[in-house]
């Protein structure tokens, strides 16, 4: 049962102006912080809220906005415990539900390199992402059981392990530039209540890291038979993304939710009960009070709490010489953070900078933002959040009245040498955004593609909104808004003044965007064919490489088959074409390459294509698979004018027999759960890559490896 507004005894507080110190003395009394919350709710009412972030102008600036976070949340679970306090002092239980660190030791060896080499499979040419593998071309650098391995790779058919070193927590990304290796790892110390971890593909999961303190390692690997641990910086936040632009490298780390500990939502001297407090002599005034006192303990809490116990910090150890230099202390001053104006923001995220190869502290830039997808150029890195409407709140200014769902967008502009990045910009568009692949930036114009609404409503449809930095805001100055009505977006891919679109809901649609007037965006073409792609590669300028699942129409609906590639020729714009497909296995075959393209490995030097896979054969219609067949690294020969050639896979597990079944097939197109995770080419070599081992092995015999590296114990 809500409680009804005649039993509301205390505001929800939106403060705005908070006489604090940087230190947390005590504010004024409560009429005028009353005063402040009712001028603040007047703003929002008139104007809505504004994506817009604000550049503090002291630590009291920070801890006031801080504090009135706190204190709305607060106010708001208080509430929501008070109204079941007085359902409680209502209704008698007779009644009630009526209604209702280590190194190995070895000596170094010469490596050559392999002539030709595949990389990490990034969005942006220059702008390389972290990943768990990296390769090049003579040595393969692996994160696996806890340690950074490095395997002595070329030539191929003598490849082995070379040496490892173990890291703190569990190491799960990193960049290796020249002789250095940086190393991010998410420790075993919670900051807040957690979050989805790894999200790629973000239709049913958030971009919200995974909750646990952030480790960055940095390693010496000039002798990479030892490589020697250099550098240790900590932060009391969780890793959500990065991008390295030359020695560059720029981390977006998310902190938690600000919580202050010590508070309380239910009276001491109140039984914890859904009904009977009248039984026990409770009455809903006595019920008021209690729940007041508790409200105003929680203030003196709040305004208690020290403003340097809510803020983004960093230790940072570094080895210079044979000395440790260790450096602890906030992340950014108050007067360069940004405040956010939207009221379900209560955390901070950070952009922090550093050069490979300097001895400087990070460098970071900080605003008040939950985290999101994050999108980087050489030049600008983008952070998309979603937002959902509350109708208790104010909605953002300028968005249609039926809007429920909007992305608001944060630009910061990076510098060179390590410097802060700088906060640019903000601006919100329409709709929720699916992945960094459905962000672009070109010639100063921004695009990003949404989806409005959930299926199966009806009034489901997609955006493709245009934005232009102008000042600290980010414009809208173009937009194509309902593309695909009833159907969402599947995957994004822009090149250059072109965009393509992939909507689904029983057919696949593949929009042609014309994206050369940023002023006046257009749909140029259309292509619907079955089934949808969740991963689009730019093969060539005329042609798409797409990864995603074939469907089975019923009608209304359809359901998700096997894996489906297809190469579509994309030259005339108005009449894209598919020129070849190929369909691996049934329902329930999975690949880690559908979801993440980290995974997804083409060699335009070779015309080849890794991706793992598990497939499945028999089920049809919505029955899954029921057998195994395959897991492993399948291999193709893929060109424009012969389509798709199958060269064959490297196994890791036994297929399954009617025998010998364990369950493996019954996986959801959104859930990739392939044995194999990466994949890297040498010349005419292939590396598969599984968390516990590496085979190896030659394009002519790929069902035989010639070697095996394991990937577990020292």
């Amino acid at each position: 049962m809500l409680l009804s507004r005649e039993f509301k005894v205390f505001p929800l507080t939106l403060l705005a102006a908070w006489p604090i110190g940087c230190a947390g003395e005590a504010p004024g009394d409560e009429a005028s912080i009353q005063v402040a919350a009712d001028e603040e709710a007047d703003r929002a009412e008139r104007g809505g809220a504004s994506p817009a972030l604000v550049r503090a102008d002291s630590c009291e600036d920070v801890a006031s906005t801080v504090k009135a976070r706190l204190i709305e949340a607060m106010e708001a679970q208080l509430e929501s415990s008070l109204s079941e306090a007085m359902a409680a002092a209502t209704y008698s239980c007779e009644n009630y539900g009526e209604e209702e660190e280590e190194e190995e030791e070895e000596e170094e060896e010469e490596s050559d390199a392999a002539s030709e080499y595949s990389e990490t499979n990034t969005q942006v040419a220059d702008v390389d992402e972290a990943d768990f593998v990296k390769n090049d071309g003579g040595y393969l650098y692996v994160l696996a059981d806890g340690r950074f391995r490095v395997l002595d790779a070329w030539p191929a058919a003598q490849a082995h392990a070379l040496s490892s070193v173990k890291i703190k927590g569990t190491p799960r990304r990193m960049y290796v530039h020249a002789d250095t290796a940086v190393i991010y790892s998410s420790l075993d110390e919670m900051v807040g209540d957690g979050g989805y971890g790894e999200c790629t593909y973000g239709y049913d999961c958030d971009f919200t890291g995974d909750g646990h303190k952030l480790q960055i390692t940095v390693l010496d690997i000039s002798n990479r038979a030892r490589p020697r641990r250099i550098r240790e910086v900590v932060f009391n936040g969780s890793y959500l993304n990065s991008r390295r632009v030359g020695k560059d490298v720029h981390t977006a780390v998310v902190f938690p939710e600000l919580e202050v500990p010590g508070l309380t939502y239910w009276p001491d001297s109140l039984p914890q009960t859904y009904c009977g407090l009248q039984d026990d002599g409770f009455t809903q005034t006595e019920v008021q009070a209690l729940f007041e006192k508790v409200r105003l303990a929680n203030l003196k809490r709040i305004e208690a709490a020290p403003l340097s116990k809510l803020l983004p910090s960093v230790t940072d150890a570094r080895l210079v010489g044979n000395k440790v230099h260790i450096k602890r202390g906030p992340l950014s001053s108050c007067s360069e953070v940004y405040l956010a104006q939207t009221g379900d923001t209560r955390g901070f995220l950070s952009l922090v900078s550093f050069a490979i190869g300097e001895q400087t502290p990070v460098e970071a830039s900080t605003i008040m933002s939950r985290p999101g997808a994050v999108y980087g150029t050489k030049d600008s890195l983008y952070v998309a959040v979603r937002h959902w409407r509350d109708p208790d709140d104010a909605w953002f200014a300028g968005l249609e009245e039926d809007v429920t769902d909007a992305t608001t967008v944060h630009k910061f502009a990076l510098a060179p040498g390590g410097g802060a990045a700088e906060y640019a910009a903000s601006g919100v568009v329409k709709g929720r955004v699916l992945n960094q692949f459905a962000m672009d930036e070109h010639h100063g114009a921004f695009r990003i593609a949404t989806t409005s609404g959930y299926l199966p409503d009806p009034n489901v449809h997609s955006t493709v909104s245009v934005l232009r930095e102008q000042g600290s805001r980010l414009v809208e100055i173009g937009r194509i808004d309902d593309i695909a009505p009833t159907e969402d977006i599947r995957s994004v891919r822009f090149r250059g003044d072109v965009g393509f679109v992939v909507t689904f809901k029983k057919t696949d649609p593949l929009f042609v965007l014309d994206l050369a007037d940023p002023a006046a965006p257009g749909i140029k073409g259309e292509l619907k064919i079955p089934g949808f792609s969740t991963y689009m590669h730019l093969m060539d300028r005329d042609h798409l490489l797409t990864m995603g699942y074939d469907a089975d129409d019923q009608g209304d609906f359809a359901w998700f088959q096997g894996i489906q590639l297809q190469v579509i020729d994309v030259s005339d714009l108005a009449n894209p074409e598919v020129l070849d497909k190929e369909v691996i296995g049934t329902r329930g075959s999975t690949s880690e390459a559908a979801t993440d393209h980290l995974a997804f490995t083409y060699f335009k030097a070779r015309d080849l294509l890794a991706v793992p896979m598990t497939i499945c054969e028999g089920g049809g219609g919505g029955e899954y698979g029921d057998l195994m067949t395959f897991s492993g690294l399948l291999v193709y020969r893929v060109t424009v004018d012969g389509g798709f050639t199958l060269l064959g896979g490297v196994p890791h597990e036994e297929p399954e027999t009617p025998q010998a079944w364990s369950g493996k097939c019954n996986n959801w197109w959104t859930d990739s759960a392939s044995k194999v995770k990466r994949s890297v080419f040498m010349e005419d070599w292939v590396f598969s890559i599984a968390p516990d081992l590496v085979n190896v092995a030659s394009l002519d015999d790929l069902a035989h490896p010639a070697v095996s590296i394991p990937l577990t114990g020292h």
